[in-house]
C-alpha cells in the first residue's frame, strides 16, 4: 500500500461545498463588544453631565445612582470597572432615546453650534444696527420680551462706554440664545 491517503465523500453528502450561511439573527462577538464599548462611552458622557440635566433623561434609578457614584471615583482601575458596570446598565435602556436627549444638551452638537453662531450674530446686529435690528428680531421671534431686550441693550451701551467688564454683554447673549432656542422648539 502506498503512503497516500485517500479522501472519499460519503454518497449522501450535499454537493454544495460552500460555507453554511450565517443566521441573520445571531450577533457576532465583535459586534457585541462594539455595542458594549458604545454603551460604556455613552455612560461616560452621561457622567459628565450635571445632576439637573440628568433628570431629563429616561434612566432607571440604578443607573442614576451609578452615574452619581461615578463622580466620586478617582482611582483609574476602579473608575474603569465602574464605567463597565454603567455600560452594562446602559444596555438595558433605549440607547437611541438617550443619545437624542444627550444631543440636545451637548454643546458640540451641530444644532447647538448653529444656535450659538446665530445668537452671536443677532447680538452683534442688535448692538450695531439699533432699533431696526430690534424690530427685525422681535418680528422673527414673536413672544420676545421687548422691554427686557431694550433694557439690556441700554445696559450694554453704558457698560461699553464706561469700559466695565462685559457682564451685560454676556447677559444679552444668553437672552438672545434663550429666545432663539425657545422659538426653535415651538417651530
Amino acid at each position: 500500500m502506498s503512503d497516500r491517503r485517500s479522501f472519499s465523500v460519503p454518497a449522501d453528502a450535499p454537493h454544495d461545498l460552500s460555507p453554511p450561511e450565517e443566521d441573520v439573527g445571531e450577533i457576532s462577538k465583535s459586534e457585541r463588544k462594539r455595542e458594549a464599548h458604545a454603551a460604556r462611552d455613552l455612560g461616560e458622557r452621561l457622567a459628565e453631565l450635571e445632576p439637573a440635566q440628568l433628570a431629563n433623561f429616561p434612566l432607571s434609578d440604578a443607573l442614576m445612582a451609578a452615574l452619581k457614584e461615578a463622580r466620586s471615583i478617582t482611582a483609574h482601575g476602579a473608575r474603569k470597572r465602574h464605567f463597565q458596570y454603567i455600560g452594562k446598565l446602559m444596555r438595558q435602556h433605549e440607547v437611541d432615546e438617550i443619545e437624542r436627549q444627550l444631543a440636545l444638551v451637548d454643546p458640540d452638537a451641530p444644532h447647538n453650534v448653529r444656535l450659538m453662531h446665530e445668537s452671536e450674530q443677532w447680538r452683534t446686529r442688535l448692538l450695531e444696527s439699533g432699533p431696526d435690528a430690534v424690530t427685525a428680531f422681535v418680528a422673527a421671534n414673536p413672544g420676545t420680551d421687548v422691554q427686557a431686550l431694550r433694557q439690556l441693550l441700554r445696559q450694554v451701551a453704558k457698560e461699553q462706554a464706561e469700559q466695565k467688564p462685559p457682564r451685560y454683554y454676556r447677559e444679552l447673549y444668553r437672552f438672545v440664545r434663550d429666545v432663539l432656542a425657545h422659538s426653535s422648539e415651538t417651530d
